[in-house]
């Protein structure tokens, strides 16, 4: 029985050395999977939101009505969304585009000030009928009470996606992979997404995806024949109706009706099950574990997964490489409040600690 936290985390570092060895990889091999990072030339295209913190008091009841009644003592913005996968990518030292629209608000203009600082290459088509999203949440300490948010789900204007497709086939050349990141909020078209697909495969880019759904509902199975899907247990089974079956088919599912030639299956706390397709009949198949024991803010995690997998595959690591590497950078991600960009130095930190017991 494993009952302490210190206990917990050697059986998680212990797992994640077995997969390493099962796989056949070294501590150097992720230090040079890692040092890599910055030859991947990546284009992130999806929803951006504005995360927001607001850090409060409690004070009890009211007297009047059985409501909660706190003090807003701090606030603090995060990029967030598709933006905040740009901002893992560029702070890993890798070159990265990033297209998104947002409105004609304070939110959007703090956006694309706060990416300008990251020297990532925004380019951020404006709607005056649509807000950029924002999502407010209120903590008391690191409990989240409750959130608030603003936003548009109807999808972008014609002329927004003809302009977005005007800028791709002029740029197309510029990267070696493509990171879309959909949060069912109206960017990634129908039209777009075939667009995508198509140059994608004419032009042997890497194709790398995810869509989340948590208050809204989207269908990441559209995703056809990408290199790489990362959707959790719930996405899988909403895309594929799905509430019976075991991990293992509905992951062969998945992958049956995506088309997709891997998968990370995001598990949360239990961490990711790999899955790549070695050819038409068999699978290569691999768990790594969760290695935060104790996770403070979960938002983000797969994010910063998308981000770290696409940077390292595009710059030569193998599949299995990048997932212990994103493994590895998601579990600093939850160690904070709000979405932080990760660094390549507090990923070798990570490295280092998980692979010595």
């Amino acid at each position: 029985l494993l009952n302490s936290e210190s206990q917990l985390k050697n059986e998680r570092k212990k797992q994640f050395i077995q997969a390493l060895k099962r796989q056949n990889i070294s501590k150097q091999d992720l230090i040079n999977c890692s040092e890599r990072l910055k030859k991947s030339k990546l284009l992130v295209i999806g929803d951006s939101i504005v995360d927001q913190y607001t850090a409060c008091e409690a004070l009890g009841m009211s007297a009047e009505a059985p409501v909660i009644v706190v003090k807003e003592l701090d606030q603090k913005n995060f990029i967030g969304g598709a933006a905040i996968v740009a901002s893992h990518i560029a702070s890993l030292g890798s070159s990265c585009h990033f297209i998104s629209v947002i409105g004609n608000d304070e939110q959007g203009n703090w956006l694309k000030e706060s990416l300008e600082k990251q020297s990532i290459e925004s380019h951020l088509f404006i709607e005056n009928e649509r807000p950029t999203t924002l999502k407010k949440r209120y903590m008391v300490e690191n409990q989240k009470l409750f959130r608030v948010s603003k936003l548009a789900s109807h999808q972008i204007e014609e002329k927004t996606t003809n302009k977005i497709i005007d800028f791709l086939e002029k740029n197309y050349k510029l990267f070696d992979g493509i990171v879309i990141s959909d949060f069912v909020y109206g960017v990634i078209t129908p039209r777009l997404l075939n667009y995508l697909r198509e140059i994608a495969n004419r032009e042997n880019i890497f194709l790398f995806g995810d869509l989340q759904c948590s208050s809204q509902v989207g269908n990441i199975s559209k995703m056809k024949d990408f290199y790489l899907l990362s959707p959790n247990e719930r996405e899988a089974r909403v895309a594929l109706q799905d509430n019976e079956n075991g991990l293992d088919l509905l992951c062969q599912k998945m992958i049956s009706e995506s088309g997709c030639k891997n998968l990370i299956m995001k598990l949360a706390a239990q961490g990711v099950l790999v899955y790549s397709k070695i050819n038409d009949k068999s699978l290569k198949i691999q768990a790594f574990p969760a290695l935060s024991v104790n996770p403070i803010d979960v938002t983000g995690a797969g994010d910063s997964m998308l981000a770290i997998l696409s940077a390292s595959i595009t710059s030569g690591s193998s599949l299995m490489e990048a997932s212990a590497l994103a493994s590895c950078g998601a579990s600093l991600v939850v160690e904070s409040i709000g979405n932080q960009p990760v660094t390549i130095s507090g990923i070798l930190d990570k490295v280092e600690d998980s692979c010595n017991i």
